[in-house]
């Protein structure tokens, strides 16, 4: 199994905007998100496992794009929360979003436009169009389809620290929440993502501290939230009717160690926590974890 690489280098350059996408579904014993584990070529959490999602593009704030949306790009600005976006640049985050769905994992979050929600054979459709060399908006253009931003709920917004713990690179990433649309099965597209799994945030969680799996703090503290609540109707709840929480990790060593502190720790400057768990983690064994084990995790 690959291992992360510590980075103890500052960037300078600002981050890149991104967007994440946590697909859930009930299981037969309680509530699974996808994971995909990221090509070992990556050079970002390169053989880490994952949630779908990626960079956004220049093009997913452009007017054809923007107009297979589902709803005004005004909506979708106040959705994110943040006066620093312009509109098209807010609704450029849920484009990603359902972009980066389909083309990591093949799961098409779009209504027809009746809307109603795309079927499964129109989903393999649009994959098959996909597959044959058709960008994303192409694909929504010829089968007259909309993205359905109203299944994508803001959650969580990560910004990597000053000092990245994992990479040279800074990401400014938007963490959603989506209920996986009924019969579509995941494929992943074994270039980016070389396996997929739906597994239950503890289990993940145990399959990291154990070694069998690399999970990066975001998606670990991400799995910490989602194994305290029991199925995707609880999970959606909060998200639909809160503003998504800010989360800007800071970074420091401990005697040579990576620790990462999180908001409401003594260690960073913002004193109110904004999600469950461990406020500090600290890199050890190969892996993140608590400064005082694992079971820290659900306290």
């Amino acid at each position: 199994m690959s291992t992360f690489e510590i980075n103890h280098e500052p960037v300078t350059t600002p981050p890149r905007p991104s967007a994440t996408v946590l697909l859930l579904r009930d299981g037969p014993a309680g509530m699974e998100v996808l994971m995909q584990r990221r090509s070992d070529a990556s050079d970002v959490l390169g053989g880490a496992f994952v949630f779908p999602g990626g960079k956004v593009d220049r093009a997913d704030a452009d007017s054809d794009m923007l107009a297979r949306l589902d709803r005004p790009v005004e909506e979708l600005h106040l959705a994110v929360a943040d006066p620093t976006l312009d509109p098209a640049a807010a609704a450029a985050c849920f484009v990603a979003a359902a972009r980066e769905t389909f083309e990591e994992a093949g799961v098409l979050l779009a209504l027809e436009s009746d809307g109603t929600w795309v079927s499964v054979a129109r989903a393999e459709v649009a994959r098959d169009a996909a597959r044959g060399g058709l960008g994303f908006v192409e694909v929504l253009e010829q089968m007259d389809l909309r993205i359905a931003t109203e299944a994508l709920l803001p959650w969580s917004r990560w910004i990597t620290p000053r000092v990245p713990s994992l990479a040279r690179k800074r990401f400014d990433s938007r963490f959603f929440l989506a209920r996986a649309p009924l019969g579509q099965n995941v494929r992943h597209d074994d270039h980016e993502a070389t396996e997929s799994v739906w597994i239950a945030p503890r289990a993940a969680l145990e399959r990291g501290h154990g070694g069998e799996i690399m999970l990066a703090p975001p998606q670990l503290m991400s799995l910490v939230e989602l194994a305290r609540l029991p199925d995707v109707d609880t999970a959606m709840q909060p998200a639909s009717r809160t503003w998504p929480r800010v989360v800007e990790p800071h970074s420091f060593d401990v005697d040579g160690a990576r620790a990462v502190a999180y908001p409401g720790d003594d260690l960073h400057p913002q004193r109110e926590r904004v999600m469950p768990g461990p406020t500090r983690l600290i890199f050890r064994d190969g892996r993140f974890e608590p400064f005082d084990g694992f079971e820290r995790l659900f306290a």
